[in-house]
């Protein structure tokens, strides 16, 4: 089980590296500055396209009606935020709230090219300080975010917050492979095939070997939920795809 941040030190991890806490912000910030212009083609080659279809999925249970308030939070290029907009039609709202300026701005590009543009907002936001009035939202998503907040335990009772009475929080993350043959060839492609495709296609193997040690360092599914239900939520559930490689947590605010 990968351990919690260790605040009574002031460190916490970035990757698998001990850092001071404070730290760790810019430093995640780094990395999607540069990863921002090739992510989405980073995420087709690692996931062989996959990744679009957690998403759809993620989206397509998550509950979301017409004229939903919904806060995407981590949207980074928008993909969840385009699905979530078809959901919320346009009496809905959808919020792109992203810690990183770089990706905000591809997500924005992104849909206004594909001509998104009446129902979807942008935000710069941290997730653990969110700059919203409480019980303002229907449903909080994020979509392989989490694993990267410093504070998750801030950042989830954060998302309870804005929060409306009944709504629910929706997180898609990478997880604890089930399988042991499974696991052992996830992590020769994790440590060993994505650095090299970072290389090779954005010109930058450390910022995806920091994106391989994160998802170890993330909160396995049982712990995360735990830490859901210590948040507040109630009805907090979660199910693994493909063996485990992701998996959708959810929870609802009383």
């Amino acid at each position: 089980m990968p351990p919690a941040d260790d605040n009574r030190t002031g460190t916490t991890h970035f990757g698998f590296r001990e850092v001071a806490t404070g730290e760790k912000t810019a430093l995640v910030r780094g990395v999607f500055d540069s990863v921002a212009s090739n992510y989405d083609v980073m995420n087709d080659l690692m996931s062989m396209g996959v990744h679009r279809l957690w998403k759809r999925h993620f989206v397509d249970t998550a509950g979301i009606h017409p004229g939903d308030r919904v806060l995407d939070l981590a949207g980074g290029t928008g993909d969840v935020a385009a699905l979530l907009s078809r959901k919320v039609g346009g009496s809905g709202r959808v919020v792109l709230s992203d810690i990183n300026a770089a990706m905000v701005e591809v997500g924005r590009r992104r849909l206004d090219d594909r001509g998104i543009v009446a129902n979807v907002r942008y935000a710069l936001a941290n997730a653990e300080q969110l700059p919203f009035a409480s019980k303002s939202f229907d449903a909080v998503t994020i979509a392989f975010g989490l694993r990267n907040v410093t504070d998750k335990d801030a950042a989830l009772r954060e998302m309870r917050r804005v929060l409306r009475p009944g709504g629910r929080v929706h997180i898609l993350e990478f997880s604890e492979v089930r399988a042991e043959p499974l696991k052992k060839l996830y992590d020769t492609y994790s440590f060993s095939l994505l650095p090299t495709m970072g290389k090779w296609v954005a010109g930058d193997a450390d910022s995806y070997q920091y994106l391989a040690e994160s998802i170890r360092k993330h909160p396995p599914q049982k712990e995360l939920a735990k830490m859901l239900e210590n948040a507040g939520f109630s009805t907090v559930t979660y199910r693994n795809l493909t063996g485990g490689v992701v998996a959708i947590h959810r929870g609802q605010r009383g």
